[in-house]
């Protein structure tokens, strides 16, 4: 495992197949380019890997979950499971989160998190790298396509340290998934987006946190204030985009994901399906067919 940064990991010149792909689960702490530890583990999936079909060994998903979760929580395993059955899946713990380093920014710095994720993952062997997000993970893996960049394309956009190292990384991905993401920031519209603002903005809210949600938030506002993910989708083109949103989502209405579909101007694919919100509520037919998706625009 490098332990350097994620804007720093060298290509590899190995195609993966049968015999270099790992059969065996790891896991490990990567280091981020801010310097804070990652949890991380490496699933290497169910599927029979076929060396004469590059597309079914080259891929991984890389699964970014939301407040509050971490690589060990139930709901975010069962989506490791149900992706680790078209191939390899890399998930972690958000910074604050498990046993991770760091505090919670809500969605801000953790774009490093998943950027170590995704570079750890094509060190891996993999050159083909699906991301796919969930509630503020899903926000994250929005403005990560932005800021990073995909797949080839003129005019890349600085990467989130001002390095100019954005689309020239292995830390870009192929594909991006954003499941029950907030449009734009600061909404208060509905009673569990009211609650999570006490909780981050309130010295009290964050000993909630800490202690009874085992998440560390940080402390400071917002300094400058990110990217917002409907200014983040409009650069993630020509990499696929998939939107997925429940129409019963308590936390953010359908506004959201329809404001999303519109900033990216046709680009993107938006699924209104009948759930409510994030991994709890995405069933099994759901995952498969968001397996489905990556696997056929992510070659």
């Amino acid at each position: 495992m490098s332990t350097g940064p994620a804007g720093h990991v060298a290509r590899s010149t190995i195609r993966p197949n049968s015999e270099t792909i790992r059969r065996t689960p790891l896991r490990t702490f990567l280091h981020t380019d801010d310097g804070v530890t990652i949890d991380s583990v490496y699933d290497p999936g169910t599927s029979v890997y076929d060396a004469s079909t590059p597309s079914s060994v080259d891929l991984a998903f890389v699964v970014a979950h939301g407040f509050t979760g971490d690589v060990d929580k139930p709901h975010v395993r069962r989506v490791v499971d149900a992706f680790a059955q078209y191939a390899p899946v890399v998930t972690f713990s958000f910074r604050g989160h498990g046993a991770s380093g760091g505090s919670s920014t809500v969605g801000d710095r953790e774009v490093l998190d998943l950027a170590a994720a995704v570079a750890w993952a094509r060190e891996l062997g993999h050159a083909r790298v699906v991301t796919v997000g969930f509630s503020m993970g899903g926000s994250v893996v929005l403005r990560h396509a932005a800021l990073y960049g995909g797949r080839e394309r003129e005019g890349d956009a600085d990467g989130p340290d001002g390095s100019g190292r954005a689309g020239r990384t292995e830390a870009r991905t192929d594909a991006v998934v954003s499941v029950s993401a907030p449009a734009r920031w600061y909404y208060r519209g509905t009673a569990p987006m009211r609650r999570l603002h006490w909780l981050v903005t309130r010295p009290e809210g964050r000993l909630v946190g800490r202690y009874g949600l085992h998440t560390r938030i940080h402390h400071r506002e917002w300094n400058p204030v990110p990217l917002s993910p409907v200014e983040a989708v409009p650069k993630i083109a020509p990499t696929p985009l998939l939107i997925v949103h429940g129409d019963r989502d308590g936390y953010f209405p359908v506004d959201h994901p329809k404001m999303l579909a519109e900033a990216a101007a046709g680009h993107a694919e938006l699924w209104l399906e009948p759930m409510g919100h994030a991994e709890h509520a995405a069933g099994d037919e759901l995952l498969a067919r968001i397996g489905d998706w990556a696997v056929a625009k992510a070659g």
